[in-house]
């Protein structure tokens, strides 16, 4: 059965989510160390990595030939994943220019992963917290729908393991990429 909706675009009217102080605490502090599966079949650890990296986290990427759970696009910040994975993408190589690696992170197995890596060609690895370690080390903000626990959409700049900027809540989700290159380009 075809979708209802479009997976590349925001609807109209999206719920804006509110800065509910969830990820007050995440600035200036130092990554644990989680080692995560990355959608290129290795181990990444994101506290051993050197320079910049540019880690977007979201609830989850939809695929073309299923609907989303019932009620997503009302729960503020939930919609929006693949636009934003597609301009990270599109800017991939500007963030590189700048000096930053870029992950997208979720709580979906890699092989979910992979094929949204796949269908929207992303020139990155998407990283697995199937099991919530990083999420729960961080206390990043997190929300359930149909048994499901999923992070609220944010975005962290990393410099020698530690967090230098938090961007939360992201909205609109195909805007983030934007202000990260902004942030990148002035610091």
């Amino acid at each position: 059965m075809p979708r209802m909706d479009n997976l590349y675009e925001l609807p109209q009217n999206l719920p804006v989510p509110f800065d509910d102080g969830a990820c007050n605490h995440l600035l200036g502090i130092q990554i644990p160390s989680v080692p995560l599966i990355s959608t290129a079949g290795r181990i990444v650890d994101l506290a051993t990595l050197t320079g910049r990296t540019v880690v977007y986290c979201y609830p989850r990427t939809g695929r073309p030939d299923k609907d989303p759970p019932k009620g997503w696009n009302e729960i503020p910040g939930a919609r929006g994943c693949t636009p934003q994975s597609c301009t990270f993408r599109n800017h991939y190589q500007e963030l590189q220019a700048l000096g930053a690696g870029v992950f997208g992170l979720s709580t979906q197995n890699p092989e979910y992963q992979q094929e949204a890596v796949e269908r929207l060609h992303l020139p990155f690895e998407l990283l697995s917290d199937l099991e919530l370690a990083f999420t729960r080390a961080l206390q990043l903000p997190t929300f359930k729908i149909e048994s499901m626990t999923l992070i609220k959409r944010l975005t962290l700049i990393i410099f020698d393991g530690r967090i230098e900027k938090v961007f939360y809540p992201v909205f609109p989700p195909d805007k983030n990429v934007e202000k990260v290159i902004e942030w990148l380009s002035q610091n």
